[in-house]
């Protein structure tokens, strides 16, 4: 007996024992209780509401008014990581790449993230430290950067977006006028800026 107890007890770890639960379509359940409410046909001749978000103000067509020297630029966790990886001086190799003053500008949430990563990343962390570096408060919380980058180049058109990011490159990509530099072939591109403003050609 205290053999097949025992096995029994195995077998109900095991396979743990369904809560019996009543179909709502049960006819003890009455009408009101069963929660189950009927979708309503839309009205064929009621007015639809369609949104559109509002362009911006900055933005003539595709064509970016609020850019311009000096450039501010937005600066990824791993754009500085390959910064390091290529031995490039960041606010060096910016200015040979876009032939005017550059303002490189680090997020809260982009510092976290490098703090979050301990001593291995201690040199990153010791490079936006640096003067030259701005620093731009967030107000969320946690230490994702890549929403609260998207974020804000969508409120405001006046910033480049500095990443190596596959998935941040792509969903900047969406929103209208805002190019992005990225590291390729040991020194700094840039995509999707206005030729007005004198960016190598082999860049854009």
């Amino acid at each position: 007996m205290g053999k097949q107890k025992k096995t029994r007890k195995i077998v109900e770890k095991r396979f743990a024992k369904m809560k019996k639960m009543i179909n709502p379509k049960d006819n003890r359940i009455k009408p009101s209780d069963r929660g189950i409410q009927k979708k309503k046909k839309p009205d064929p001749n009621a007015l639809k509401i369609r949104e559109v978000p509002q362009t911006s103000s900055a933005l003539f067509f595709q064509y970016n008014t609020q850019l311009g020297p000096p450039y501010h630029i937005i600066i990824d966790t791993n754009f500085i990581n390959f910064s390091i990886k290529n031995k490039l001086d960041i606010v060096q190799n910016m200015m040979d790449c876009l032939y005017a003053k550059c303002i490189p500008y680090i997020t809260d949430c982009v510092l976290g993230e490098l703090e979050k990563l301990g001593r291995k990343y201690r040199v990153a962390l010791r490079i936006i430290k640096d003067p030259r570096f701005e620093r731009l408060a967030c107000l969320h919380k946690g230490t994702y950067a890549d929403d609260c980058i998207v974020q804000r180049v969508t409120q405001h058109k006046c910033y480049i977006v500095a990443t190596n990011d596959k998935d941040l490159k792509r969903r900047i990509r969406k929103i209208p006028g805002v190019p992005i530099m990225y590291v390729a072939d040991h020194k700094y591109t840039i995509e999707r800026m206005p030729d007005a403003y004198g960016a190598p050609k082999g860049a854009i």
